[in-house]
C-alpha cells in the first residue's frame, strides 16, 4: 500500500526502508508462529508480492540494514537497489535450513553465482565487513547511523533529475531480467510451499 502511494506521489524520488527495532532491519516471518498449510502458503505469498513489488518499483529504493537481516528481511534488503550496513549487521539466508528454497536473481544480480551459491546453500551469517567486500552492500556506518546515512545516500541520488533516473534504474533492470527473474521464482517458491506435504518449522 505505501508503495503503490509512492509510486503515484511525484514528490517522492526515493523510498528507504528503515526499521525502527533495535534488534534489527527484519527478521523475516515468525518461524514459531503456528499456521496451517493454507497459512504457510499466504504467508510466502505475502513476501513474494513483497520482493516482486519493492524490485519492479521504479523510483531507487535504499535499504538501511542494521543488526539482524535474516529470511524475509534479507530478501527484502537485496530487492532494493541499494543497501547501506550497520557495523553490527547480521545478514542471512536461511531457506535452505528451514526447508525454503531461495531464488537467487537478486542476490546474484549483486554479488555473482558463486557467493550466491556459498550464501544460499550454507545459510551462513554474514557480518558487514564480509558483506561490503562481497558487493552486498555499499556502505558500512555506525549501527546506531544506519538509517541516518541510508538517508544521506537517498539525497544524494534525489538530487539528480528523476525522469533520468527511473530512465538508469530501467536500464539496468533490462541489462538482466531482474525483475521477471525474481517473479518466475516467487511463483515457484509459493508452489514449492503449497505442494509441501509437511515443512521443519511453524
Amino acid at each position: 500500500e505505501h508503495l503503490a502511494v509512492a509510486r503515484e506521489d511525484e514528490a517522492v524520488r526515493v523510498v528507504v526502508f528503515s526499521s525502527a527495532d533495535p534488534l534489527g532491519f527484519c527478521a523475516g516471518a515468525d518461524v514459531r508462529e503456528p499456521l496451517d498449510h493454507d497459512g504457510h502458503v499466504r504467508r510466502m505469498q505475502m513476501f513474494s508480492d513483497l520482493y516482486d513489488q519493492t524490485v519492479a518499483f521504479p523510483k531507487p529504493t535504499v535499504a538501511a540494514c542494521h543488526g539482524d537481516v535474516v529470511g524475509g528481511g534479507a530478501e527484502l534488503a537485496v530487492a532494493c537497489d541499494l543497501r547501506v550496513a550497520g557495523a553490527n549487521l547480521r545478514l542471512r539466508f536461511p531457506g535452505a535450513a528451514l526447508g525454503l528454497p531461495v531464488g537467487p536473481a537478486r542476490l546474484v544480480t549483486l554479488c555473482g553465482l558463486a557467493t550466491a551459491k556459498y550464501l544460499l546453500l550454507t545459510a551462513k551469517t554474514t557480518g558487514a565487513d564480509e558483506a561490503l567486500r562481497l558487493g552486498l552492500v555499499n556502505q558500512v556506518a555506525p549501527a546506531a547511523a544506519t538509517e541516518e546515512k541510508a538517508l544521506e545516500l537517498a539525497d544524494t541520488v534525489a538530487a539528480h533529475d528523476p525522469a533520468a533516473v527511473a530512465r538508469l534504474k530501467n536500464m539496468l533492470h533490462e541489462w538482466d531480467d531482474v525483475v521477471g527473474r525474481s517473479a518466475v521464482e516467487g511463483v515457484g517458491q509459493v508452489e514449492h510451499v503449497r505442494s509441501a506435504a509437511d515443512l521443519p518449522f511453524g
